[in-house]
C-alpha cells in the first residue's frame, strides 16, 4: 500500500485554510483525511484543524485489527460527530470563531476495504482497472437541485450558487454524516480532494495522472494543473493505492 498527500493555498488566496493527514496505521491500514474549512479570518484554518486532529485521535484509539466492518462503520461516524462536536464547542466559546466549520472527508483502507465518511463537498473517488468514479455526494444547494431534476449536470457546473454547501462539521450542535463501503479485488486507489481541486480537474485527468501512477508526481501534477487553471481556491488531495 502507498500513500501520499499535499496540500498548497493556491493562486488567489492569502491563507490556506485547507487541511490534510494521510498515514499508515498498520500494514496495508491507512486514513486518509480532507478538510476545507470556512470561516472569517483565521477560523476556517482553524475549524479543519480541529476536525482532523479530532478525528486522528478517536480513529487511533479506537482501531484494533480485525475489527467487524459494523465495529468500523461506528468508529469512522462517531469521529466526525465528536469532531463535529469539538468545532462547535469553540466556535461558541470565541465570538471571533462564531459560525465557523469545515467539510470533512475520509477514507480508512484495510486490505482491500474502503470505508469513508463525508460531509461537505470534498470528495472521494475510487479507481481502478474499469475507471473512476465517484464515491461521495456533494452535499451542495445545486447537487440537491440536479437531483430534484430542477438544473442538467451542465448547469450544475456553471450555476451561480455551486459553491453553497448544505452541510458542514462545526456549524451545528449535529451533522448528517454520509457512510460509504467498498470492497476491491484488483489494483485500486482512492482519491481524497477539497473542491479547489475538483473544479478543475476533470474525472478523466484525474483518472490518467492517477491510476498506476508515482503518487507523489501525480499529487504534484494534479495541484500544479489546478494551478495553472485558475487556482482560485486552496488546493489538497490525498491518495492511497494498494
Amino acid at each position: 500500500m502507498f500513500i501520499s498527500s499535499k496540500t498548497d493555498i493556491g493562486m488567489k488566496r492569502s491563507e490556506n485554510q485547507d487541511r490534510v493527514f494521510a498515514e499508515f496505521l498498520g500494514d496495508n491500514v491507512s486514513i486518509a483525511i480532507v478538510c476545507d474549512g470556512m470561516g472569517g479570518a483565521s477560523s476556517g484554518g482553524v475549524a479543519s484543524q480541529l476536525a482532523i486532529d479530532s478525528m486522528v485521535s478517536r480513529i487511533k484509539e479506537n482501531y484494533r485489527g480485525g475489527m467487524s466492518e459494523n465495529s468500523i462503520r461506528n468508529m469512522m461516524l462517531t469521529s466526525v460527530h465528536y469532531a463535529n462536536t469539538v468545532v462547535y464547542e469553540n466556535s461558541k466559546a470565541d465570538i471571533e470563531k462564531n459560525g465557523m466549520g469545515t467539510t470533512v472527508v475520509a477514507a480508512l483502507v484495510v486490505n482491500k476495504k474502503i470505508y469513508v465518511v463525508s460531509v461537505g463537498d470534498s470528495r472521494a473517488y475510487l479507481l481502478n482497472k474499469e475507471g473512476i468514479e465517484q464515491i461521495t455526494t456533494d452535499h451542495t444547494y445545486v447537487e440537491m437541485l440536479y437531483r430534484n431534476g430542477e438544473i442538467t449536470a451542465e448547469e450544475k457546473e456553471t450555476h451561480e450558487l455551486r459553491n453553497v454547501i448544505t452541510r458542514a462539521v462545526g456549524v451545528e450542535a449535529d451533522v448528517d454524516v454520509d457512510y460509504f463501503e467498498l470492497e476491491q479485488f484488483g489494483n485500486f486507489s482512492v482519491l481524497l480532494c477539497s473542491d479547489g481541486l475538483s473544479k478543475y480537474c476533470t474525472k478523466e485527468y484525474i483518472y490518467d495522472a492517477v491510476f498506476e501512477k508515482d503518487l507523489e508526481r501525480a499529487a504534484d501534477k494534479l495541484i500544479d494543473y489546478a494551478n495553472e487553471s485558475g487556482g482560485k481556491d486552496n488546493i489538497t488531495v490525498a491518495i492511497v493505492a494498494n
